[in-house]
């Protein structure tokens, strides 16, 4: 088992910052990948960006790329997500899921499906 557990949510100006952070703990070696998703009231789940804990890869869904980065520090367990720039339409519920997607492209690293392990979220909200 994996437990992860969110934090750095609030509530921020547009162009403003946040740094999420993702604590880790359990049998974190059996995920390659660490990822983000978030999903805004009324809408679908949607990808954000993932990291592979080893190779320390990382993608990004277009709507983020420039403006967010996801990193990791295996030492400590920790996956972070620091948005830049932010935009009201950032504004969700922010998950961080452990897993292993069978290949490091877009199609499987996106799909929430091969995510094993999700925290309980947390809240990002960007006023305009």
């Amino acid at each position: 088992q994996v437990q992860l557990v969110e934090s750095g949510g609030g509530l921020v100006q547009a162009g403003g910052s946040l740094r999420l952070s993702c604590a880790a703990s359990g049998r974190t070696f059996s995920s390659s990948t660490m990822a983000w998703f978030r999903q805004a009231p009324g809408k679908e789940r949607e990808f954000v960006a993932a990291i592979n804990r080893s190779r320390g890869v990382t993608y990004y869904a277009d709507s983020v790329k420039g403006r967010f980065t996801i990193t990791g520090d295996n030492a400590k367990n920790t996956v972070y997500l620091q948005m830049n720039s932010l935009k009201p339409e950032d504004t969700a519920v922010y998950y961080c899921a452990a897993g292993s997607p069978p290949t490091w492209t877009s199609l499987r690293i996106a799909e929430g499906s091969w995510y094993y392990y999700w925290g309980q979220g947390t809240q990002v909200t960007v006023s305009s």
